[in-house]
């Protein structure tokens, strides 16, 4: 229906051409096709407007570019032009004097040997210096206070001695986000054997802060305030853990008397309360619950024709009650329990009241046959290796680190008087500490001995693989005295940024022995190969060590949540590749020289001696 001549854009855009096909048209087929026309019209014309809209706005960021780049290429190259300058400087310093270092070097082997000796000697002093822990403590924002009053506080008393600390704590809204309060214990998730109706648990959620550290102290101080005024009150912080590890200070006290084992853990508890890097000092055999103990006495029982378990469950049906039967009701079945009233068992005279021979006269009492007292029951019988224990538990106080912690624990406890057949030891994440050291030597050792085969077979040889790696021990003297000038710890963090450090110095080594070697082969003598070498593998070198170095200085510097386990990897693995860097360029080159003169010293002499012989 449309003219072949014309395009289908232009038939449906060009009013001539829609004019002349209507015309063409008879009257009613004019009718009838007129309004599809216009339609099809506007729609094309709407469709255009928008192609020239999409085609304007994806051209805007090309013609801004256009107009502004040069300005923008500019301003950029202004910001740059310091660091760039700076870099070029440096760059050019180096290529001038290292060349001259690297020959002196090779004049004073001797020098530079017993220089490299006493860099093993200064890791060997700052590894002594180190403190060790299992892992920093990390802030996450949040952190829980248990609080123990005295053991057969009743619920409705712990609700009314803590209501006004509560208030208090309530009103202290800075920094604070949440309060969470639980009193007393849910049997159905207790989490140790002291907690009960004397007990509760504040859990507290901080505001978002830029220092959660510094936030997390400030309100538990405030908090741990509040909690002072309140008498015969014990409280302990405790933080949600990234890992599943244990306390950090656990003494654990081995004896066979419970009695004996709860006199020895409180002389344990005063001993690490003088201590002040511990707190949160909590003995695990508290105060147990009070009881109505119960001695029969066998000969009165056979006096009167009685069976010791027959009474012993009468005792129980009439105190703690009996189910008789179950009620109906509906769909439920509600057990109906049946006990003495409450004024017939509410006292240890009332107790010794008790008829225990319904079936005879009728006037047996249980005091006639038993002696009965008010005493304790133990807050729990924990055993390890089958021997009975007690645990006293503590956190480590600010500042205060694992290992030098646990010697002097060590030593204050030696100097107690303790009985015969008990003993402690000092386990937590100490004993952790020491099972996951012995693991990660191993796998240091293996990453490295690893990295020495693949060398070997790609060298073919047993000696140059030796002598690069030499920058691993080189790298971890700029770890350890790195740690000990920033006060960190060594832990299982800074381990593993040692295991990869094992992997990453001996990059720039094998880069700079094979560039040697080469040169050798093309027939430069060893003095000339080895500064030839060290002057064109001088600028990958470095710009390798600085590209992993400074794609880690935002991990080291500590931002976000977590940052107390990534920070200490990031310092291991920069500080260690810096000095294995600076070091490897100057004692490898001498190192290779040293060895390669003492090889052939060596082919030498036996050489001659087989000749003799």
């Amino acid at each position: 229906d449309i003219p072949s001549e014309a395009s289908p854009f232009w038939a449906l855009n060009s009013g001539k051409t829609l004019a002349a096909e209507i015309k063409r048209r008879s009257w009613p087929a004019r009718i009838l096709l007129f309004p599809y026309w216009v339609l099809r019209a506007l729609l094309t014309t709407l469709f255009e407007l928008v192609g020239i809209i999409l085609l304007f706005v994806l051209s805007l960021p090309r013609l801004f570019w256009a107009l502004a780049g040069n300005p923008i290429q500019k301003l950029a190259g202004i910001i740059v032009w310091p660091f760039l300058t700076a870099t070029r400087t440096v760059l050019e310093v180096l290529a001038r004097y290292y060349p001259r270092l690297i020959a002196w070097s090779l004049d004073h082997i001797g020098v530079v040997l017993v220089l490299s000796v006493a860099s093993l000697g200064l890791l060997y002093v700052s590894v002594t210096k180190l403190d060790s822990e299992l892992l920093p403590e990390v802030y996450q924002g949040e952190f829980t206070i248990e609080i123990a009053l005295p053991v057969g506080t009743p619920l409705e008393a712990t609700e009314e001695i803590l209501a006004p600390a509560l208030t208090a704590i309530a009103t202290e809204r800075d920094l604070i986000e949440t309060v969470i309060v639980q009193l007393g214990y849910d049997p159905t998730d207790a989490r140790s054997s002291g907690e009960g109706e004397h007990t509760a648990r504040i859990k507290v959620l901080l505001a978002p802060s830029r220092n959660n550290e510094q936030s997390e102290r400030q309100v538990a101080a405030r908090i741990a305030k509040i909690l002072q005024t309140i008498p015969d009150l014990e409280s302990r912080l405790t933080r949600p853990v990234l890992f599943s590890f244990k306390t950090a200070i656990e003494v654990e006290i081995y004896g066979d008397d419970l009695a004996a084992l709860r006199q020895q853990s409180q002389r344990v508890r005063t001993a690490m309360e003088s201590m002040s890097s511990l707190t949160d000092i909590e003995p695990s055999l508290r105060k147990g619950a009070p009881e109505v103990q119960i001695t029969y006495d066998r000969e009165r029982l056979l006096r009167y024709g009685l069976d010791i378990g027959e009474v012993a469950r009468q005792v129980r049906d009439q105190v703690r009650g009996r189910e008789a039967t179950r009620y109906n009701l509906n769909d439920r079945r509600i057990p109906i329990v049946v006990r003495l009233r409450e004024s017939d068992r509410r006292s240890v005279q009332d107790t010794r009241r008790l008829i225990v021979d319904p079936k005879g006269s009728g006037n047996v009492t249980l005091g006639a046959i038993a002696a009965i007292e008010l005493g304790e029951g133990p807050s729990e019988v924990r055993r390890i290796d089958g021997q009975r224990v007690a645990i006293v538990r503590a956190n480590l106080a600010e500042g205060a680190t694992l290992g030098g912690t646990v010697a002097t624990l060590d030593d204050q406890l030696s100097a107690l008087d303790w009985p015969e057949r008990m003993s402690f030891a000092i386990a937590g994440q100490s004993d952790e500490w020491e099972h996951s050291q012995q693991s990660l030597l191993l796998a240091l050792a293996l990453s490295i001995f690893l990295v020495y085969v693949v060398m070997a077979a790609q060298f073919e040889s047993l000696l140059h693989p030796l002598i690069i790696m030499a920058s691993i021990p080189l790298a971890f003297v700029g770890t350890a005295v790195t740690l000990v000038a920033m006060n960190l710890s060594l832990s299982i963090v800074v381990f593993l940024g040692m295991t990869m450090l094992a992997g990453i110095v001996v990059n720039n080594a094998i880069v700079l022995v094979d560039y040697i070697n080469i040169l050798r082969r093309r027939g430069r003598n060893m003095r000339q190969a080895t500064i030839e070498a060290g002057e064109v593998r001088l600028r990958p070198i470095l710009m390798t060590t600085a590209t992993t170095a400074l794609g880690l200085v935002p991990m080291a510097i500590g931002f976000g949540d977590g940052a107390e386990i990534r920070r200490p990897l990031a310092i291991t693995v920069i500080s260690g590749l810096i000095a294995s860097t600076v070091l490897t360029l100057i004692v490898i080159p001498t190192l290779y020289v040293a060895a390669e003169r003492a090889k052939a010293i060596i082919r030498k002499t036996l050489g001659r001696i087989s000749d003799e012989y």
